[in-house]
This record gives C-alpha cells, structure tokens and sequence, in this order.
C-alpha cells in the first residue's frame, strides 16, 4: 500500500510540499479533487491521507469537492487509513459558526456574533450589536462572503434588495466590526497541535487575508506579512483550539479589539498551506517541518 495520499483542490498551492516530499523520497499519490471518483467499498489509497481541501474551491468552481470530501474522509478513516486534517476537522473548517461556539465554549473572546439560516432574519438578529456590522458567508475563504453595514438602515435594505452575501449552506452570521489595534490580525499556525510559528498579516482594510502567493487576486489589496512573537497565552489559546477541532494541521487567527485591548478569535484555517516567501518572511522553510513529521506518522502507520 501507498504510505501517504494528498488529497488536494488548488493545482498551486502544493507545489512546495510536493517538492520537499519528492526531495525526502517519501511514497505518496498526490489526489486532486476534480476527477476523483470514489467507490464506498474499496479501501484507503494510502496508509496516511492528508486533507488539504480549501475553503475557497468553491470560488474557483461551483462544482466544488468540499462536501465531497467529507464523505470520502470519513470513508477512508472508517476503513483504517491515519487521517489528517479528517472529516471533524473539515467539518469545522467549513463552518465559521461552529468556529466561533467551539473558541467560546474554552472560554477565549470572540467578536460578538449571531448566526441566521435565513437573510431576512439578519435585521433582527443584528439589533443586538454594535454597528458597523460585518454579515459573513458561514463558509467562506480567502476574505469572500463578507460585507461591512455602518447602520441599521442599510442592512435592512441590503437585505431588502436581495444584495447580503450568499453561503453555500445557506448560513450567515451577523458580527460585529472590529476595528483592529495597530491594523495587522495575527495568525498562528500549528502543527500536531504545537505552535509552528505566527505571523502578523495587514491586508490594507481589506477582508482578504490570505498568506499564500496564490491568493493575491490581480487588483486586490496588497497583503504585508511579518514573523511575530505572540504572547504565550494566545499560544496557549490556540494549541487548546486546534487540539479541541481535531485539527493536525492548522491555524488560528486573533486580532486585538481597538475598542477595549481584548484579544478576539475568529477564525480556525484547517488549510495551511504557510506562508508565501518563508525565507525571507521566517528565516526558514516550514514545508521541510511538516515533512519529518509527516514520515513520523507514516512510520507509526507502518508498525
């Protein structure tokens, strides 16, 4: 058997671990989404899968693989195969309002936030906050489905003209803006569960924070990023999150609110796919990390 299958979406955005695995002489099918047919009675394509489905496919491709696989991970985890980054772990990546609940219920600040299933219900469910308001895309990726109301008065007529933004399972959530202190949000990105290095990230005021090269869009706001040193609690905070989300590989972004110096997390990335340029952002290549480790799991998958 295979010792290890990636089972990925962008045909970019792996080319690094791609690359450090082919270096290493690791074993590994790399899956691509589109095209993957899969038949529920056959066994795992490898030892190890390794999810690396985005969020954002579905604004490359209305057919996209998210629900997919989640089928499919869960399949091969039921079957024996060691699955990173599984089916929990893609359920609540795709869902911000499962996010915020889990990062509440550890007991971390989140911005003050109400979830709908219906837009008309968003005037309603809003008269709780603070404006301006944020209404978001339940899922989303890549700063899409997000749109900012200063008022009341033009939520409800954003939601009257049929113009809010639209989630692909019908859920939006209704949060409050949160000005940012010193313009930047800090994500920390882990690995096995143990912070692997945070980065403060300034998208200029816009609402796309992607790290990676792949996800500047010609025109769009220019993305600064530089290595931080984050507080030891947030570390903490954010080793508890992912350990709690079942997640292997992932990160966490917080922001401190400007309005009261709290630190707010809001948002769980089960995709990381690291940082663009991290030799000149960090000093070193994390691909090369997530490699040794990835041999450790297939060496224990083996035994």
């Amino acid at each position: 058997m295979t010792d290890l299958a990636i089972l990925y979406e962008h045909p970019r955005w792996f080319a690094p671990l791609f690359a450090a695995l082919d270096r290493r002489g690791v074993d590994y099918v790399a899956l691509p989404a589109d095209g993957l047919a899969v038949d529920p009675a056959a066994p795992p394509p490898a030892r190890v899968v390794f999810n690396r489905i985005a969020m954002s496919s579905f604004l490359r491709a209305p057919e996209h693989p998210i629900f997919h696989a989640a089928a499919v991970l869960a399949q091969w985890q039921a079957r024996g195969a060691r699955v990173l980054n599984g089916a929990g772990a893609l359920a609540l990546d795709s869902s911000k309002a499962r996010q915020l609940a889990l990062i509440a219920g550890l007991g971390h600040a989140i911005p003050a936030t109400r979830s709908v299933h219906r837009a008309a219900d968003l005037p309603a469910a809003a008269a709780g906050l603070r404006f301006p308001i944020v209404v978001k895309a339940n899922i989303g990726g890549s700063g899409a489905g997000i749109t900012r109301y200063d008022t009341p008065e033009a939520l409800t007529a954003a939601v009257a003209g049929g113009s809010v933004p639209d989630s692909i399972d019908r859920v939006l959530l209704a949060q409050e803006y949160v000005p940012v202190r010193g313009g930047a949000i800090t994500r920390i990105e882990t690995l096995a569960g143990r912070f692997l290095y945070a980065i403060a990230v300034d998208g200029g005021g816009s609402f796309d924070l992607c790290p990676a090269d792949a996800c500047a869009l010609p025109g769009g706001a220019a993305i600064t990023m530089s290595r931080v040193e984050p507080a030891p609690a947030l570390v903490e905070a954010a080793e508890a999150i992912v350990a709690a989300a079942g997640i292997d590989v992932g990160g966490v972004e917080v922001l401190v609110d400007d309005r009261d110096g709290i630190a707010r997390f809001y948002d769980i990335n089960a995709l990381s796919n690291f940082v663009a340029d991290p030799l000149t952002v960090l000093g070193w290549d994390p691909h090369e990390r997530l490699v040794d480790w990835l041999v450790a799991v297939i060496d224990e998958a083996r035994a």
